[in-house]
C-alpha cells in the first residue's frame, strides 16, 4: 500500500477513539431508556460495551493483522463500522418490543445483560478489531516497531476520545437526534474507509463528494424517518406526543386518552392531570408550618405541584430548582395546565440547576424545604437523602422552619427490604433534626425540625390551616387528613421503621441507602434476585478482600513459576495492564461521583472532567513514546521498575483520593466550590488519565519485547486492558460503591495494583540478576 499523508492517516486513526466514544454516549443513553439506568444496569451495559471490544480487538484482531493490505482491511471496518451503528441504535429500540415490557416497566438483570450483549455485540467487537487493524497499518506505514506502533495508536484514540467525548456531551446530543448523530459519525466513517481504499486522489475526492451530497439529500430526512418510528415502536399503546435529547437524559412525551405523561430514560416523571399527587407532594409539608413566607421546591414542580403550593396565601417567594430546562419547554409545551401559570407567577423563582449545588451556595434562608424527587434509585438521587445532605438543609432553614420529602411505601406491610431503607433514611435524618415525624400511606411523607413544637401530629391543626388559608383542593380535604394520620396507623409505621443498632446512616461516601433501595428495586423482578441481593448484603468486606488476595497471588505464583524465564516479564506486563485498565475505571467512578458529591450535578462540568481524563491518556502515552524514542536502549529490568512503580502509584491514589474527597466536603463558598469543580477535579481527573496513558506504552515495550509473534498479537494487550475495565465497571459501580462505599472500593482497587507491582519488581530483580 503506498504511503498516506502523515495528517489525513492520523487523523483517520483518531476517528476509531472518536467514533467509539461517540457511539457509546448515544447507546448508553438508549440502553437507558429501554432497561432503566441506575448505576448496576449502567454498569451491566459498559461491562458488555467493554468485553464485546475486549474480544474484537484479540481474536478478530488477530484475523485482521495478518491481511497483507491493513489499509483495505481498516476501510472494510470502517464501512462496517457505518452501518452497524444506525442499525444497533434501532436494534436497541425494537429490543423492547421483543422483550414485550411495557413502557415504564422496570427490566430485570438477566433481560438487561441480554439486551445490551446482543445489541451492541457487531459494533463493539468491530470497534476492537479496528485497534490492532490500525496498528498494524501504522506499523506499515510509520513505525515497525509494535510496542511503538501499538502505542501510537493508543495515544491517538485517546485523544479522538477525548474530542468525540466533549463534542457528543455538549453539541451533538444536545442539538441532534440519536439517528442523526449515528449517520454523521457513519459518513465520517465512510469517508475514511474511501481515503483508505481508492489509491488515485481524484477519485477519492470525487467519492467523498458524492457521499457528502447522498448524505445531505438523503441521509438527513431518512434519519428523521427512521427516528420517528423507531421511536415509536418504544411506546406501544401511547401515542408519542414529542421526544427530546437531553444533555441529561432522553425525554418523552406520550398520551393516552385524557391524560399525558412525561417519561424521562424511559422511567415515569409525571402524569397529568393528577391533583391527589400534585396535592400530597406539597400540601402536608406547608400546613405543617404555621405562616410559610418562603418555599425552596427541588425538582417535580412541572407535574402541578407548584401550581398548588402557591395557593398558601403567606407565601412571598418561591424558588423552583429544575435541573433540565428541557422538562420545563416540553411543560410549557405539553403541559400548560399544570405549569404555564405557575411558571408566570411573579413569586416563583426558577432556577436550572442541581439542587443539591443550589442550596449549598444560596444566601437564603427559606421556611420550607421540600424535595420532591423519586426515590434514591441511582448515586445521583441518593445525595439528597445523605447525612450531609440533610445537614446543609438544617443550616438554610429559618427558626421553625419545616424540611420534608417521600418516599415510596406501602399502605398496610411493611416487607424486610422495605423496612431496611425507611429505617436507614429514618435514623440518617434523626441524626441532623432532633424533631422528626411521618405520615404512612403509599408514600411515607417525612417531616423534620430544628426545634421542639416545630411539628404537629394533630390532623385537626392541619385542617384548620387549610380552612384559614382558603385553599381550594380535591383530595388533601377534611375527610382525608385524619385517614392519613390516624394515631394507630402513624404509631405502627413509627415502629417499623424506628432504626435499630446496627442501621447504618446513609453518607455521601458511604451511600448505602442506595443499596437498600437497589435492593428493594431487584424484589419486583424474583426471588432469585432477592437471594442474590440478600447474600451480597451478608457478605463481609474482610472474606472479600481474602479471596481477592487469594486470586491475585495465584496469579501471581502462575506468572513467576512460568517455565520459561523470558517469558515472566511478559506475563507481568500483561497482568499489570489488566490491572491498571481495573484501576482506571475504578478512578473515573470514583472522581464523578465524588465531584457530584461535594459540587453538583452539572452536566458540562461532569464532561469536562471525562474529557480531561482522556486528554491525560494521550498526553501520558505521548510522555512514554517520546521518552522511549529518546533513550531506546533502556534495559528490560529498568522498564519493570517503572512497570513496578506505577502500579504502586495505582494503588496509592484511589485511597488519596478520598482522603481529599473528605476533606473538600467541608468547603462551602462559592468561589472555593468554582476552584475545586472547575481546576481541581480537571486536574485530578487529567492525572489519573495520565497514569493509564503512560503505562500502555511502557507495558507494550515489555510485552513485545523480543516476541517473536509481535505482528499478530498486536490487540492482545489492548484486549487484556479493556477486560480489566470490565471487571472494574461491574464491581466499582454495581457492587463495591453501594454496598462498601468509596473508602472500602478505594482500598480494594489498591489491593488489585499491589500484586501484579511486587511482581514486576520481582520479575526486575530476577532480569537484573545474571544469567546462570
Amino acid at each position: 500500500m503506498p504511503r498516506l499523508a502523515p495528517v489525513p492517516f492520523r487523523a483517520i486513526l483518531a476517528l476509531i477513539g472518536f467514533t467509539a466514544i461517540v457511539a457509546q454516549i448515544v447507546l448508553m443513553r438508549e440502553l437507558m431508556v429501554v432497561s432503566y439506568g441506575n448505576e448496576i444496569s449502567l454498569g451491566v451495559m459498559l461491562a458488555s460495551w467493554l468485553l464485546w471490544t475486549a474480544l474484537g480487538s484479540n481474536f478478530l484482531g488477530k484475523l485482521a493483522v495478518r491481511a497483507r493490505d491493513p489499509g483495505r482491511v481498516m476501510a472494510s471496518l470502517q464501512m462496517i463500522l457505518a452501518v452497524t451503528f444506525p442499525a444497533t441504535v434501532l436494534a436497541v429500540r425494537a429490543s423492547r418490543g421483543v422483550l414485550r415490557a411495557t413502557p415504564g416497566e422496570i427490566l430485570g438483570p438477566v433481560p438487561m445483560l441480554l439486551t445490551s450483549l446482543l445489541t451492541l455485540g457487531c459494533f463493539c467487537a468491530v470497534s476492537g478489531c479496528l485497534f490492532a487493524a490500525g496498528s498494524r497499518l501504522y506499523a506499515q506505514q510509520a513505525e515497525p516497531s509494535s510496542p511503538v506502533a501499538t502505542s501510537s495508536v493508543y495515544l491517538l484514540e485517546a485523544a479522538g476520545s477525548a474530542l468525540g467525548g466533549i463534542l457528543a456531551s455538549l453539541v451533538l446530543i444536545r442539538y441532534f437526534t440519536s439517528m442523526q448523530v449515528a449517520l454523521l459519525v457513519s459518513l465520517l466513517n465512510l469517508v475514511a474507509a474511501a481515503s483508505l481504499a481508492i489509491r488515485t486522489v481524484s477519485r477519492r475526492r470525487t467519492l467523498i463528494v458524492v457521499l457528502l451530497g447522498i448524505f445531505v439529500l438523503l441521509g438527513l430526512p431518512v434519519a428523521h424517518r427512521l427516528e420517528a418510528l423507531s421511536l415509536a415502536r418504544l411506546w406501544p399503546g401511547f401515542r408519542l406526543v414529542a421526544a427530546r435529547n437531553s444533555v441529561y437524559g432522553n425525554l418523552a412525551v406520550v398520551e393516552t386518552p385524557g391524560s399525558r405523561s412525561l417519561f424521562e430514560n424511559g422511567l415515569l416523571m409525571f402524569n397529568a392531570p393528577d391533583p391527589a399527587a400534585a396535592e400530597e407532594a406539597v400540601h402536608f409539608a406547608l400546613l405543617q408550618h404555621p405562616a410559610p413566607k418562603s418555599l425552596l421546591l427541588i425538582g417535580g414542580g412541572a407535574s402541578g405541584s407548584l401550581l398548588q403550593a402557591l395557593q398558601h396565601p403567606s407565601l412571598e417567594r418561591v424558588d423552583y430548582v429544575e435541573l433540565d430546562p428541557t422538562v420545563l419547554d416540553l411543560a410549557q409545551q405539553y403541559f400548560p395546565q399544570q405549569w404555564a401559570a405557575a411558571g408566570a407567577d411573579p413569586r416563583v423563582h426558577v432556577h436550572n440547576a442541581d439542587g443539591r449545588l443550589f442550596l449549598k451556595s444560596t444566601d437564603r434562608t427559606f421556611d420550607v424545604i421540600l424535595i420532591n424527587l423519586p426515590d434514591p434509585q441511582t448515586a445521583q438521587l441518593n445525595r439528597f437523602y445523605t447525612f450531609e445532605f440533610f445537614r446543609e438543609a438544617a443550616e438554610k432553614l429559618n427558626s421553625g422552619g419545616v424540611f420534608s420529602f417521600q418516599l415510596r411505601a406501602a399502605e398496610e406491610y411493611i416487607s424486610p427490604e422495605l423496612g431496611d431503607f425507611l429505617r436507614c433514611i429514618n435514623k440518617t435524618l434523626r441524626e441532623v433534626f432532633p424533631v422528626v415525624t411521618t405520615i404512612p400511606g403509599e408514600s411515607v411523607h417525612f417531616f423534620a425540625a430544628k426545634q421542639a413544637g416545630g411539628l404537629t401530629e394533630n390532623p385537626q391543626e392541619l385542617i384548620s390551616r387549610l380552612r384559614s388559608r382558603h385553599i381550594e383542593t380535591r383530595y388533601v380535604r377534611e375527610y382525608y387528613i385524619p385517614f392519613r394520620m390516624m394515631p394507630d396507623r402513624m404509631l405502627d409505621l413509627s415502629r417499623q421503621i424506628e432504626p435499630r443498632g446496627d442501621t447504618p446512616v446513609n453518607r455521601d461516601f458511604a451511600p448505602i441507602a442506595y443499596y437498600f433501595d437497589v435492593a428493594l428495586w431487584s424484589t419486583q423482578f424474583n426471588q432469585g434476585y432477592r437471594r442474590i441481593f440478600e447474600t451480597i448484603a451478608r457478605v463481609n468486606f474482610s472474606y472479600v478482600m481474602a479471596w481477592l488476595g487469594v486470586l491475585l497471588l495465584a496469579i501471581g505464583a502462575a506468572v513467576h513459576w512460568l517455565p520459561h524465564r523470558a517469558g515472566r516479564p511478559r506475563a507481568s506486563a500483561a497482568f499489570c495492564t489488566a490491572a491498571t485498565g481495573f484501576t482506571l475505571i475504578g478512578l473515573e467512578v470514583l472522581l464523578l461521583l465524588g465531584f457530584q458529591a461535594i459540587y453538583g450535578y452539572v452536566y458540562h462540568q461532569l464532561a469536562i472532567v471525562i474529557a480531561f481524563f482522556m486528554v491525560g491518556m494521550a498526553l501520558g502515552s505521548w510522555w512514554r513514546l517520546r521518552r522511549s524514542r529518546s533513550s531506546p536502549t533502556t534495559l528490560l529490568d529498568r522498564k519493570m521498575v517503572m512497570l513496578a512503580g506505577l502500579q504502586l502509584v495505582g494503588a496509592f491514589s484511589p485511597v488519596a483520593l478520598y482522603a481529599l474527597f473528605v476533606l473538600l466536603s467541608g468547603i462551602r463558598n462559592p468561589m472555593g466550590l468554582t476552584l475545586v469543580s472547575q481546576v481541581l477535579f480537571p486536574v485530578l481527573a487529567l492525572a489519573s488519565g495520565l497514569l493509564g496513558g503512560y503505562q500502555f506504552p511502557l507495558a507494550s515495550e515489555v510485552f513485545f519485547a523480543g516476541s517473536k509473534s509481535a505482528p499478530v498479537s498486536l490487540g492482545t494487550l489492548y484486549a487484556l486492558d479493556l477486560v480489566g475495565a470490565c471487571l472494574g465497571a461491574l464491581a466499582v459501580s454495581a457492587l463495591l460503591l453501594p454496598v462498601f462505599g468509596f473508602l472500602r472500593s478505594a482500598v480494594l482497587i489498591a489491593a488489585v495494583n499491589l500484586v501484579p507491582g511486587l511482581l514486576a519488581g520481582w520479575v526486575a530483580f530476577e532480569e537484573a540478576a545474571p544469567q546462570e
